[in-house]
């Protein structure tokens, strides 16, 4: 949601459209930067598993649009300013020189900065589909709600077993 936007939030109901366009907006910028930051990774693990979130995040949108679909809206791109913010950072990282494993440490902060906002943006919208009798659809948030808890677990345990170890010991 932009900060100079003019939107009219006049019930809840409102809100939750809008921080749904929001969050496509944000899966669908996800899905242009995954595959740059596995190109940029050097560790096979972290590679994989930024191509397997890509996989993940394309199936996040299309649930998104599969809610769209249940509430009788056309998907629709709010843009997302945070995760612009969020790429922009990442592909900092991206292109930057240095240490190889360093590098990777990086990506990997870059990446749990995008994973911890998804987690917040959709844990409001499914209280917000709960709050409006929406049981099904605050479901399928839940579900994408745990893959991206998931995803945030394995980018920490890549860095905790190996990563960081390996990038403490650049010179």
């Amino acid at each position: 949601m932009g900060l100079l936007s003019n939107n009219t939030f006049n019930n809840l109901n409102d809100l939750f459209i809008n921080q749904l366009e929001d969050l496509y907006d944000a899966e669908n910028r996800l899905i242009d930067a995954l595959p740059k930051m596995a190109n940029a990774a050097s560790a096979p693990p972290l590679k994989n598993a930024f191509m397997q979130h890509l996989e993940q995040t394309k199936g996040h949108a299309r649930r998104l649009e599969q809610i769209f679909g249940k509430i009788g809206r056309k998907p629709k791109r709010e843009t997302c300013e945070a995760m612009k913010g969020l790429v922009r950072e990442g592909a900092e990282m991206i292109d930057a020189d240095g240490d190889s494993a360093v590098k990777d440490a990086a990506l990997i902060a870059a990446a749990q900065r995008v994973e911890h906002y998804e987690m917040a943006g959709y844990g409001t919208v499914r209280t917000f589909a709960q709050r409006l009798g929406l049981e099904d659809v605050a479901q399928t948030l839940q579900q994408t709600l745990n893959e991206e808890g998931d995803a945030d677990k394995r980018l920490t345990q890549l860095a905790e077993t190996g990563i960081n170890s390996v990038a403490s010991a650049a010179v």
